[in-house]
């Protein structure tokens, strides 16, 4: 039965993505009338986030894909150190090798974890992958023409708080990780004969394998690319921004709007900017900090590799870290940024 309802879902899913790229371009269609300013607004805004998001899963799954065939349990076991904090500091540590953010960096972590690799490595990975990356340090750096505070904090504190919340939380063993739903047998064996064979095969199983998660996992991007368009467009930015006078209010009102607009991390440095002299310095950091770890579309991607209570705590322990260091440095620094 599945080999016939899979391929009819993943030809609806592109289906509907066709017709919203038409309906966004204002395309006419047979039976549809002009689209409502908020309606148009949400179609353009959710694919707004599934554009700029997809480059960067298909990067993922590509990296998941050859470690899942080519690299063996052994290897990734052998390599992985042995102490939580150091197992945590590798992860979040990782992303400079994988510059992906967390669209890629989840089917990653994912591939670690199955491969073997601690809990605390996969965890701290993928909260801080999206930020501790070359692309987004650069991006960062060119946005904010090299201040040492907005820079070198983000950094700082991304690598502390993935690597905190990779410990505590790491410390529930194979508790943390759930089996992928959906996901084919042939999956789940060493695949050895694929990394005996010749370049062309691997190339192959590489990209077949590939197919299989962008599919798996698109659909989690789909949906929360949806929820957070639906909440952009009902809840006015303004509402956010308006209790954003003070420490504490402009800190959690900027890690509201991150965790709302869930965009790529790549480019959030570049809508940062515009909430300079209107925000402080650490309600700015944690918009930058918390919203690559945690925003929607990632909230139900994460289901993907963790089973909800990790990714509870995940989310939880990242919204308290990041807030405690925005509001500390609001406090410290005072005024706008």
């Amino acid at each position: 039965m599945k080999p016939i309802v899979q391929p009819v879902i993943n030809g609806i899913t592109v289906t509907l993505l066709v017709g919203l790229v038409l309906v966004a371009n204002a395309v006419p269609l047979p039976g549809v009338d002009a689209l409502a300013p908020r309606a148009q607004a949400l179609v353009t805004i959710f694919l707004g986030i599934v554009i700029e998001a997809l480059p960067f899963l298909l990067a993922g799954v590509l990296v998941s894909s050859a470690i899942h065939l080519f690299v063996s349990t052994e290897t990734i076991q052998r390599l992985s150190p042995r102490s939580p904090w150091g197992a945590a500091a590798l992860g979040a540590l990782l992303g400079l090798a994988f510059p992906v953010c967390e669209c890629g960096s989840i089917p990653t972590a994912r591939r670690l974890l199955d491969r073997g690799a601690p809990a605390a490595l996969g965890i701290a990975f993928v909260l801080a992958a999206p930020v501790v990356n070359p692309i987004v340090i650069v991006s960062t750096w060119v946005a904010f023409s090299g201040d040492p505070l907005i820079v070198g904090g983000r950094i700082v504190l991304t690598i502390i708080i993935a690597m905190l919340i990779g410990v505590v939380v790491g410390r529930a063993g194979s508790a943390c990780r759930s089996p992928a739903a959906g996901a084919a047998p042939h999956h789940d064996h060493d695949h050895a004969h694929d990394r005996a064979a010749g370049w062309g095969t691997r190339i192959r199983a590489v990209l077949d394998h590939s197919a299989d998660e962008v599919f798996e996992m698109g659909r989690y991007l789909i949906i929360g690319a949806m929820i957070a368009a639906t909440l952009q467009v009902a809840i006015p930015r303004a509402t956010l921004l308006a209790i954003g006078g003070d420490a504490f209010g402009g800190t959690f009102a900027l890690m509201v709007l991150a965790m709302v607009l869930s965009i790529c991390s790549t480019v959030d440095a570049f809508v940062a900017l515009s909430f300079v002299g209107i925000f402080s310095s650490g309600a700015i950091l944690a918009f930058l900090v918390f919203g690559p770890m945690i925003d929607i579309k990632a909230l139900l991607m994460l289901t993907t590799t963790f089973n909800r209570a990790t990714v509870a705590r995940m989310a939880i322990g990242a919204a308290l870290l990041s807030a405690t260091a925005g509001i500390t440095i609001s406090l410290l620094t005072g005024g706008p940024a």
